[in-house]
């Protein structure tokens, strides 16, 4: 997915399928392939809500769960019938995939404890300490980073999209008017400063207009990856609450 504001690393539908195995606790050797693909469409749906091109690697592995799902579906005496979809008659459908998440989380994990060295090594210099007592200055506590993903920021949005449309009335006049996305971030940061406390995700689109709901999200993801707003979320699937940081 080709797009500047990242939270951290997008690398493709292995990596969307790996959050989704993890946040729903499944098995990654018993896959419930309906399940999954439900969950996954429904990624591919924020991604194209929010207009962005979704690269043709999310869209084949789309066609692969489902047709994972349907083989699954066939009963036997027919599945022994069906070779066009590329699977081996004598396992389960679901090998080929497992395996490749299997490779491609043991990738992950070496990138992860690569990068952890990496920044380890980063931090030794070849200097001889030095007392700096004098030049120390006094530090305030600064929130840490999160665990909030951009997959979990997709969800909320996706949640916010399906609530907005059932409230939306059966029939309405829209006046258009273009709102840029700074315009829109000097506004919600406005918004979050006023208020003094912490603000629920969903208070931050008070518009129903897919618009301006699209350039409100875009512009709260331009806010994080600028760290001027912290996020929270106190467990999986919770709500996510904003924050702006003191100026």
């Amino acid at each position: 997915m080709q797009y500047n504001v990242k939270i951290e690393a997008f690398e493709g539908p292995l990596d969307l399928l790996l959050h989704l195995i993890n946040t729903l606790e499944i098995d990654i050797y018993d896959i419930p392939v309906a399940e999954i693909t439900e969950q996954y469409l429904m990624y591919i749906h924020a991604m194209k809500e929010l207009q962005l091109d979704v690269a043709s690697e999310y869209l084949v592995m789309a066609a692969t769960l489902l047709a994972i799902k349907s083989k699954m579906l066939l009963p036997k005496h027919e599945e022994e019938l069906e070779d066009d979809f590329g699977f081996d008659d004598d396992g389960d459908p679901r090998n080929e995939l497992v395996e490749r998440l299997i490779e491609y989380k043991k990738f992950k994990e070496a990138a992860i404890d690569l990068k952890s060295l990496e920044e380890e090594r980063g931090l030794m210099y070849t200097k001889p300490p030095s007392d700096l007592t004098e030049y120390a200055l006094e530090t305030k506590g600064e929130n840490t980073d999160l665990d909030i993903s951009l997959y979990d920021m997709l969800g909320a949005f996706q949640k916010l999209l399906r609530r907005k449309k059932l409230q939306r009335p059966i029939s309405t006049k829209i006046a258009r008017q273009e709102i840029s996305i700074e315009k829109r971030m000097d506004e919600v940061l406005s918004f979050l400063r006023r208020s003094g406390e912490r603000k629920n995700f969903n208070d931050l689109f008070p518009e129903s207009d897919r618009e301006h709901i699209v350039v409100t999200f875009l512009a709260i993801l331009e806010l994080i990856k600028r760290k001027e707003i912290d996020i929270e979320q106190e467990r999986n699937f919770a709500e996510i609450y904003m924050t702006a940081r003191k100026e």
